[in-house]
């Protein structure tokens, strides 16, 4: 392997070596014979073909000698193709890879404007084995998912490369994703075996899947809790001969340390592993984009960041008498760009590049200053300008609809856009996820129930106004009583709790996606363009658009 930076390598080297401890296990028998398997492990990869930008092509290694971060540049999918090939090739035959979800989904335009089939194609030349689907494998539904799996041209759009799409090679698994007959969306799990020892692999996604996802995508299936759902397989398992039990879960936790360290682990993984059966020797999780390396209720757990800029390179020993582990190691690989490319990977991204770049170049305005994220530090109120940019838009796109207010969810604004030209790909990468705009009617007493369920949950949301719509929230008064009622004003006049108002959302949040259950109870709904067709016209229509002012929302202490 070329390198232009051989100190830094040896740093990588030197601290994954430190970072990394054995997980031990009772010890084999002076008879027995042991195997050692490598598993090596992505997750959410989001569509990232080529190396992501900015600060989500970095992963920080240490601190310069002047205590700023010390970074490196990673990710780009024929670099993580390289990684694995190069990891792989030290066992071919015991090593298996897999990704821990969300590996397609929010995806740069490369790959979503061709429905990510280029992502699934390119995994396929990576050699993955076995996906275990995150909630933003749901993003198109349930229908979409099978076509990645079994493969076939788009319904709607066709075969748009000219080429008929193959469908994925490795499996994909949805252990708790069931339908009323309690059938699961695909196979719960998938047994591998490596000189006679079985290794079983359950895949599951998230169980709060369908508080984030489209409702009308996943019509007809249940999540099931993460923990149940392993300890009850493991008896079937058991049966089967497995005594290893790897758990590939699009969940995850976060920790502060260093992308192979392991400090203070806290999240939904802990509690999930914690209730898990000891049966179980590893959990590959996800979801969170964060990368660790833990060891927790004596099970390895770990997470290997985002966009392929981590690879989990774990080995499992196994005793060939009772097939059980009896030792686990692993660290956290950086997928570094020091090295060649795969060239198959490589000409099958050029190829999908040249047939997106005239839609992604396409110039659909101009702004005066960057659009920003919504950022608690710079609006404490939770507004953004792009946030309320969105919200405008959508607004002017359903008049025809009557609409009076809109809102746009924070979780949905994927990045920023810069001072400048905006061309559709920029507009793209902001809204990847092809939601169409609905307009509902709500009383005034709903929209005030809206407003307190931002406060509801894990996580606090707040939703991007449209202008005219305005109220105050108090940070320091209880969930559920955050929003006076008599702040409520739409264009200066108090909302009537009784009166009727007509609010356009995108589709997830129509479907009371992000936990605002209220909007599944708005009436007269009527569909509209989709929300990147909304931002071009409105783009167009005010170039060179300048940044909206943020004082829709107050916050009180």
């Amino acid at each position: 392997m070329r390198s232009s930076f051989p100190s830094l390598h040896l740093l990588l080297l030197a601290t994954a070596l430190q970072l990394s401890c054995a997980h031990p296990r009772p010890g084999p028998s002076t008879a027995s014979r042991t195997v050692t398997v490598q598993v090596l492990a992505i997750n959410d990869f989001h569509g990232n073909l080529t190396p992501p930008a900015g600060s989500s092509g970095e992963l920080r290694t240490g601190s310069n000698p002047d205590g700023s971060p010390a970074r490196v540049n990673a990710g780009g999918v024929s670099h993580l193709a390289h990684h694995l090939a190069r990891l792989r090739a030290r066992d071919p035959k015991n090593t298996i890879v897999v990704s821990a979800g969300d590996l397609i989904g929010a995806s740069p335009l490369v790959s979503a404007l061709f429905h990510d089939e280029p992502t699934i194609e390119a995994m396929n030349l990576a050699g993955l084995n076995i996906n275990a689907v995150g909630n933003h494998e749901f993003d198109e539904g349930t229908a979409e998912l099978r076509r990645m799996q079994t493969g076939g041209c788009h319904p709607v759009d066709g075969c748009q490369d000219g080429t008929p799409f193959e469908g994925a090679r490795f499996q994909f698994l949805s252990a708790n994703v069931v339908d009323g007959q309690g059938t699961t969306l695909f196979p719960a799990y998938a047994v591998r075996e490596f000189e006679g020892v079985k290794v079983a692999f359950i895949g599951m996604t998230l169980e709060g899947t369908p508080e984030i996802v489209d409702a009308a995508g996943i019509r007809g299936y249940q999540f099931r809790d993460e923990a149940e759902t392993v300890n009850a397989l493991v008896p079937e398992l058991k049966k089967q001969g497995v005594r290893a039990i790897v758990v590939v879960v699009h969940e995850g936790g976060v920790q502060p340390g260093g992308y192979d360290g392991c400090e203070g682990i806290s999240g939904p993984i802990v509690d999930i592993v914690q209730h898990m059966d000891p049966e179980v020797d590893v959990v590959i999780s996800g979801h969170t984009h964060q990368a660790y390396n833990c060891v927790v209720a004596g099970k390895r757990v770990t997470s290997a960041a985002s966009y392929g800029r981590l690879i989990t390179d774990m080995k499992l020993v196994l005793d060939t008498t009772t097939g059980d582990v009896v030792e686990t190691t692993a660290h956290n690989v950086p997928v570094t760009r020091d090295t060649e490319g795969v060239p198959e990977v490589e000409a099958l991204i050029e190829r999908y590049d040249g047939l997106a770049a005239p839609q992604r170049n396409r110039v659909l305005g101009q702004v005066t200053a960057p659009l920003q994220q919504p950022n608690s530090k710079r609006w404490p109120s939770g507004e953004s300008t792009l946030g309320n940019a969105l919200a405008d838009a959508q607004l002017a796109a359903t008049q025809g609809a009557k609409a009076q207010v809109a809102f746009m969810n924070p979780g949905g604004i994927r990045a920023e856009i810069d001072a400048g030209d905006v061309t559709y790909g920029e507009s793209f990468t902001v809204q990847p996820f092809g939601n169409g705009l609905v307009t509902m009617t709500l009383t005034g007493a709903q929209l005030h129930t809206l407003l307190e369920q931002q406060w509801e949950g894990s996580l606090v949301r707040i939703l991007q106004p449209s202008k005219g719509f305005s109220y105050t929230w108090k940070s320091s008064a209880p969930v559920g009583q955050k929003v006076d009622p008599a702040s409520i004003r739409l264009h200066g006049a108090p909302v009537d709790p009784a009166g009727h108002y007509r609010v356009t959302v995108n589709g997830f949040l129509s479907n009371g996606g992000d936990g605002f259950r209220v909007f599944t109870e708005g009436t007269e709904r009527q569909g509209g363009p989709m929300d990147v067709d909304s931002m071009e016209a409105w783009l167009k229509a005010h170039a060179p658009l300048q940044p909206p002012e943020t004082n829709r929302i107050l916050r009180m202490e």
